[in-house]
């Protein structure tokens, strides 16, 4: 079975909570197994024998859709896959060090109009990067202080996304990726 890490959009902020463990059993009741949770954000770490990671997305969205009653963008990595992002170096390495990145997953790769409309908000400060399924935002101010928000991204993706810190990625693939991706 394959390890996978599921980030969820709209977990655990605009007043919507939901405990760590009620969503773990979520999860479990679709079957998947060795659940676990990373920081309560939203990171879901899963086993499957799933090899469509689309089907698997749109799978957990309708579960979660008719168990939380909103809608939960969701968006499937194998832990391999995470440990590629994690790696990845779309700026300088000084330009990340002194400065935020952030990573939005995206569920497709996004259209070369919507590259166009994304590379339109690149300001001194914060300028953006794609690359497949990620979208790299390097932020050098704080993400508060930024005129870009996550909403005006995913109007210029014409797709949702959720970003993560650059840290907890790392974090995730640091604890992750030396799983056994098949047992």
């Amino acid at each position: 079975m394959t390890v996978f890490i599921a980030f969820l959009r709209a977990i655990n902020v605009g007043g919507r909570t939901v405990k760590m463990d009620h969503l773990r059993s979520l999860f479990e009741a679709l079957g998947y197994t060795d659940v676990a949770t990373f920081i309560a954000s939203g990171n879901v770490i899963f086993r499957s024998p799933a090899k469509n990671t689309r089907a698997t997305e749109q799978q957990i969205e309708a579960h979660l859709r008719a168990s939380l009653g909103y809608e939960v963008a969701t968006f499937v990595r194998t832990a391999a896959e995470v440990a590629g992002i994690a790696a990845y170096t779309p700026f300088p390495s000084d330009e990340i060090e002194n400065n935020t990145l952030y990573i939005g997953f995206l569920q497709a790769p996004p259209s070369d109009e919507a590259l166009d409309k994304l590379a339109a908000l690149r300001t001194p400060l914060d300028e953006f990067h794609v690359h497949s399924r990620e979208l790299y935002w390097l932020c050098r101010t704080t993400i508060s202080q930024s005129r870009i928000s996550g909403a005006q991204i995913e109007r210029a993706l014409c797709m949702p996304t959720t970003l993560r810190n650059v840290t907890t990625v790392r974090k995730l693939a640091a604890k992750y990726s030396a799983t056994t991706e098949q047992i």
